[in-house]
């Protein structure tokens, strides 16, 4: 009852604004708080043989998890480790070439405290995350990077919120000044992300999912239309590619070129494929990323492309349809 008393004298927009105030007031104060040990940090991590371990527990082990991710993620080899766990036996993910990242807004997380002796031990460099550079984690740190807040965002100035906000921003810092440091670029990023949107468009090429062999449609030029348009319904693409008498590419056969034909009058059935074709065909090489093929066909409003090996070549090696880039997930 008192909780609910409570809630009906808040009006939602103007606290939901001061919490927000007062996280964008933690993280424009930790710029003041940047010193010479971030930039050693950053240092300690690029000269890292091993990976970077980053550990914590309750509010702040789930910040841990997004800053190892986020490293992870951007070219930086890292995991997260429970406290508490790694005092049962997960400590064994450690070795002597790592680094460890301690993450505690106390300072005096008693698991987290619990380990910095072997971590200390096996001469792990530690760079503590902290809101007090006095505390226990502070003293055990190599390097300490102070993210202290002036207050939480909760009227009782007990839940986790700016504190863990302003972690949270400082490992992202690190990340990014450490991915900009290694040049990482989009293709290593989606080297890391295939599964994603960007990893598709940037990894994915033409010959990894283009149609090979008898899946190409294909008819010489001298062929009756009736015979191209038996090979258009086998071959389920829609289309077919017209060759000349040398096995060159030299026109294309659409539904498009069909109803044009139609208007024309005229039994169309009994006439050549070279009469009512597209000439000079849309190709694309190969080796072209699946998206510049996605490009190509938006921009020419067209459903499939023959894929050749190079730019003045009229050998087909393939055709890439449309849905197979929607399949795929390239948009």
């Amino acid at each position: 009852m008192v909780q609910g008393r409570l809630m009906k004298k808040i009006h939602p927009i103007r606290r939901a604004k001061r919490v927000l105030e007062l996280e964008a007031k933690a993280i424009t104060e930790m710029i003041a708080k940047l010193d010479v040990n971030f930039t050693k940090s950053v240092e300690i991590i690029e000269r890292c043989k091993g990976k970077v371990v980053v550990t914590g527990m309750g509010k702040s082990g789930l910040i841990c998890q997004k800053i190892a991710g986020t490293l992870a993620s951007t070219g930086t080899p890292a995991i997260f480790l429970h406290a508490a766990e790694g005092f049962h036996g997960d400590l064994g993910v450690l070795t002597r070439q790592d680094v460890v990242i301690a993450v505690s807004n106390s300072g005096e997380t008693e698991e987290v405290n619990r380990i910095l002796p072997i971590i200390k031990r096996m001469g792990i460099p530690l760079i503590a995350i902290t809101g007090n550079p006095d505390s226990t984690l502070g003293r055990h740190g190599d390097i300490v990077i102070d993210t202290g807040v002036k207050e939480e965002a909760c009227l009782m100035n007990l839940v986790p919120t700016a504190s863990t906000t302003a972690a949270l921003v400082m490992g992202d810092a690190l990340a990014v000044v450490l991915l900009e440091k290694r040049g990482f670029q989009e293709e290593d990023f989606a080297m890391l992300h295939p599964g994603g949107s960007l990893g598709k468009r940037l990894l994915y090429r033409v010959e990894d999912m283009m149609h090979l062999g008898e899946e190409i449609p294909l008819v010489n030029q001298r062929t009756s239309l009736k015979e191209a348009i038996v090979e258009i319904t086998m071959k389920r693409l829609g289309v077919t590619g017209v060759l000349d008498e040398k096995g060159n590419l030299v026109g294309v056969i659409t539904d498009g070129d069909l109803r044009r034909g139609l208007e024309k009058g005229g039994d169309l059935l009994k006439r050549k494929v070279d009469e009512i074709m597209t000439g000079n065909p849309k190709r694309i090489f190969r080796d072209a990323l699946a998206a510049k093929a996605m490009e190509r066909m938006e921009h020419y409003s067209i459903t499939s492309l023959f894929v050749v090996k190079r730019s003045d070549e009229r050998k087909v090696e393939g055709i890439i349809h449309i849905h197979d880039l929607l399949k795929a997930g390239i948009a």
